[in-house]
Parts: C-alpha cells; structure tokens; sequence
C-alpha cells in the first residue's frame, strides 16, 4: 500500500439545517470507482479502488464520529491524520 501524500478533504451533507452524512476523501476520485467497502466501527465505512487502495471515509453517522476512531482508521490507512480543527464542521454541526 502507498503512503498518502495528500492531506484528507471532508465534505459535509446536511438536511434541514443538521449533518446528515460526511466523507472524508483520502484521495482524488477522479474517475475512479469504489470497488469495495469495510464497515467499521460507529458510522465510518472504507471504500476502497480496485487495486486496494483507499478512497475515503463515509461518515454516516457524523453526530456520533470521534477523532480517535477516525485517526486510528487514517494511521491504518497510513494517511495523515487530523486535528481537531479539522473536524470543525462536524463539530459545530452537533450544537
């Protein structure tokens, strides 16, 4: 597996004014298709391309997603992980 050079790129879905879903994008999708995906733990699923390598993150469940989880997924993905700021949308969306 590469090591990602790219800082990941989250883009928030709200409905009715709330977060309803997130993605958190590990690479350019460019004309490039997910494959598979991995259901892991709260809400966060890996999509991955057809030759293994990661896509990004689906936050379906954004109110519930904790930096942690999230970093520890990113580190196992060896892509960099965040900051708290980098989840400010998510964050501000809770209140």
């Amino acid at each position: 597996m590469k090591t990602r050079a790219m800082r990941p790129d989250l883009e928030v879905t709200f409905r009715k004014g709330r977060a309803f879903a997130a993605y958190l994008y590990l690479a350019p999708a460019k004309g490039v298709r997910v494959a598979r995906s991995s259901e892991r733990a709260h809400g966060l699923v890996v999509d991955y391309a057809t030759d293994g390598e990661p896509l990004g993150i689906e936050i379906i469940a954004p109110s519930r997603v904790e930096l942690e989880e999230l970093n520890a997924i990113l580190r196992e993905l060896h892509a960099e992980e965040l900051a708290t700021k980098d989840l400010a949308p998510l964050i501000a969306a809770r209140a």
